[in-house]
């Protein structure tokens, strides 16, 4: 299994299920920061793949044969950030203003749909390019930033708690985050086995929100160098409702996201429909997991589980 990114937060799940053993033998978790294509690596390699949604459909539609199973965040992690003392509260609100941006991320793709949607001028908004964006936005060079979720200021930082959220789904703006996919034949052929890997991936997010403490010190284990306790503790309680919905069930994503992302890439015109989605994701490993594994029935694998403050 391929991480697309440095372990984390946003690789909890997946974390987890390897360090608590819930993967079958022969699966190896291994973190694939920086690959500029990360996609046609994971086919190449028949492994399972862990990236956006956006560069999982973009690689579909240039020919790479993989297929997407399930999902680790359910819904985009990216949001709009600004100050709380500025006085801007919503999308109308940001005309005329100065947003910060990474050219073609998933966040400038989705908000400039959420803008558009909306009806609001996107001429009217000034783009700055940048390395950082909170540094950009402390320094007062922008007027807002698009970011994702988690990477905000820790509790224990001097800004913490002065940050206003726009998020996208509050303006009906939905898409599939994180996904997990594999090479087309890997799934065709061993189909038990995936089915055994999405277990294990539901049974790894369920400890991780089951109790922070626990979970907080394995993840800070997992790589002691590079990970923090205040910053992983910060980044799972941002991310929790992408990952554990109100309604819905761990790893379980629906065509209208799909739709939502296709018509979003088609806009900002970074490709073309090459493969139509009922040909790139697949619901039955999801459907059959969760009808074999009673653990996961009723209202989901979340049931029974407190939320953690």
């Amino acid at each position: 299994m391929l991480l697309d990114g440095l372990f984390g937060a946003r690789f909890a799940g997946e974390m987890i299920a390897d360090k608590e053993g819930f993967f079958p033998p022969n699966v190896v978790v291994r973190a694939n920061p920086d690959d500029p294509d990360f996609v046609a690596t994971v086919a190449r390699e028949h492994a399972i793949g862990v990236t956006s949604g956006q560069k999982f459909l973009l690689g579909v539609w240039r020919g790479i044969p993989v297929t997407a199973f399930a999902a680790s965040l359910l819904d985009t992690s990216s949001a709009i950030f600004t100050w709380e003392s500025s006085g801007l509260r919503s999308p109308a609100d940001l005309v005329g203003k100065r947003i910060g941006y990474r050219r073609g991320s998933e966040g400038e793709v989705l908000f400039d749909v959420m803008m558009a949607q909306l009806g609001l001028p996107r001429s009217q908004i000034v783009k700055v390019p940048y390395q950082d964006g909170f540094d950009a936005l402390r320094s007062g060079a922008v007027d807002a930033v698009i970011a994702e979720v988690g990477q905000e200021f820790t509790p224990s930082a001097p800004d913490y708690g002065r940050l206003k959220v726009i998020k996208p789904q509050d303006y009906g703006i939905h898409a599939p985050g994180l996904v997990y996919f594999a090479s087309s034949d890997l799934l065709q052929d061993c189909p038990s086995t995936m089915g055994q890997v999405l277990e294990s991936l539901i049974k790894g997010w369920k400890f991780v929100y089951d109790d922070y403490s626990r979970s907080v010190t394995a993840l800070v284990s997992y790589d002691p160098g590079g990970l923090s306790s205040d910053r992983v503790r910060l980044e799972l309680q941002q991310q929790r409702p992408l990952v554990v919905p109100t309604a819905g069930r761990v790893a379980e994503y629906d065509e209208s996201r799909w739709k939502m992302l296709r018509d979003a890439l088609i806009f900002a015109k970074l490709g073309e429909e090459t493969v139509p989605i009922s040909q790139a994701v697949t619901y039955q490993v999801l459907r059959d997991v969760y009808r074999q594994s009673p653990n996961f029935a009723g209202s989901g694998a979340w049931s029974g589980v407190q939320a953690v403050k």
